[in-house]
């Protein structure tokens, strides 16, 4: 008997997700684990949920299953953002940091990939089927899974690649939302590192209980955003014409970046003070956090933690090791050749979500240990980069030749 479903429209799921995040905010304040080790948030009330959902399942036979659609158009908001506060002054300055962190990200997807083959071997599966377990559902993510996932069924006959690949998306998003925090802690603390100073990229501090906003400020930075996703729209397909099948959120990164730094220069007249540049500035800070936190608590409470079931034994014994070589890897290659600084360790919050997540996991890990010890702007602009455009190529090629 198939189980009950019961789907949730896309209003209420959006709703649902807004009191989450304050679930989420309740109990971290009342944890002082949670807080100590950075876990974002919207992590915590996206979990539960899922953990709910899951339950419901197993227990009465109701799969309960949530509109989403909402969730891809928050991260589209949340990278036009990014897009918009980068400044190509910053990032020439960090060029070196942009090719080191692409260097290593490279070399791990390599190791990410042999690991998930050879565990496969061990379990008398198809070494490529260990690639589902490796870069194409941890460093690509749910888009580059499903993508893959049918090629690896007709191509390479492997009849369970999807689900070894959103088995191991789930695990692995679980994951890189919980050690960026600890990590970062961690070296701040081994290191004796001092936080950064400034405005955050994203968000403000839980001291600044009144940030400097006003109406204007924030319809002006709507209609920026509006303006990058439109010209997302565009740049997008023209990525595809020439064979990158980079997904939407790169597009709109490129066009903020575009904007703020051709277009806008020439509006802004060089200082931002025409267009009020700081009161958008701290509009972008406003609805990028926003959309930020909504989005991976959607992400988490869409989770369908029952799909774990008939693989578990592999995806556990394959993460396990995954999560391990992360891990080490962050800290003792990472950690080191981005610096060794304070910048060094906001970039290894967020290398988990690279090798193991999402960019938004990513970004997240990253934004709550700024929230916590302060600015890192050179990493807000590094890491997404990455993690957001070149690694995508990347893994695509290694992809391709490992999976001959």
């Amino acid at each position: 008997m198939l189980p009950e479903t019961l789907t949730v429209p896309a209003f209420q799921s959006f709703t649902l997700a807004i009191l989450l995040f304050f679930v989420g905010q309740k109990v971290s304040q009342q944890s002082a684990l949670l807080r100590r080790y950075s876990i974002p948030e919207p992590v915590v009330g996206g979990f539960l949920c899922a953990c709910v959902v899951g339950a419901a399942y197993l227990a009465l036979g109701l799969r309960i299953e949530f509109d989403l659609g909402v969730r891809d158009m928050l991260l589209l908001y949340f990278f036009a953002g990014i897009g918009l506060k980068s400044d190509l002054r910053t990032l020439r300055e960090g060029g070196r940091p942009v090719m080191w962190l692409l260097g290593l990200s490279s070399a791990f997807i390599v190791l990410q990939n042999l690991l998930g083959m050879g565990v496969a071997g061990l379990f008398g599966i198809d070494p490529r089927a260990g690639l589902m377990t490796g870069s194409i559902s941890l460093t690509g993510g749910i888009g580059t899974t499903l993508a893959w996932g049918p090629e690896f069924v007709e191509r390479l006959g492997i009849a369970n690649a999807v689900e070894l690949g959103m088995a191991s998306n789930m695990v692995g998003l679980i994951v890189a939302c919980t050690i960026g925090g600890p990590v970062a802690s961690y070296l701040m603390r081994r290191h004796r590192l001092i936080g950064g100073v400034g405005a955050l990229d994203v968000g403000v501090t839980a001291e600044q209980k009144s940030p400097p906003l006003d109406y204007m400020g924030v319809l002006r930075a709507l209609l920026w955003l509006n303006m990058a996703l439109l010209l997302g729209e565009v740049i997008t397909p023209l990525f595809h014409e020439i064979g990158l099948q980079l997904p939407m959120f790169v597009g709109c990164l490129m066009s903020g970046m575009l904007l703020r730094n051709l277009l806008g220069r020439w509006l802004l007249g060089g200082h931002g003070d025409t267009l009020h540049w700081q009161g958008i500035r701290q509009g972008l800070a406003l609805i990028s956090d926003i959309c930020l936190g909504l989005f991976l608590t959607m992400a988490l409470m869409g989770l369908q933690l029952w799909m774990l079931g008939g693989v578990m034994g592999f995806v556990l014994s394959v993460l396990a090791l995954q999560v391990l070589l992360t891990v080490a890897f962050t800290v003792w290659v990472v950690f080191r050749c981005m610096g060794g600084d304070y910048e060094a360790a906001v970039i290894c919050s967020g290398f988990g979500g690279i090798a193991l997540g999402s960019t938004a996991t990513a970004m997240a890990n990253m934004t709550a240990v700024t929230h916590s010890h302060g600015a890192a702007h050179r990493a807000f602009i590094v890491v997404p980069l990455v993690c957001g455009f070149f690694v995508d190529i990347v893994n695509a090629l290694v992809i391709q030749w490992l999976a001959r």
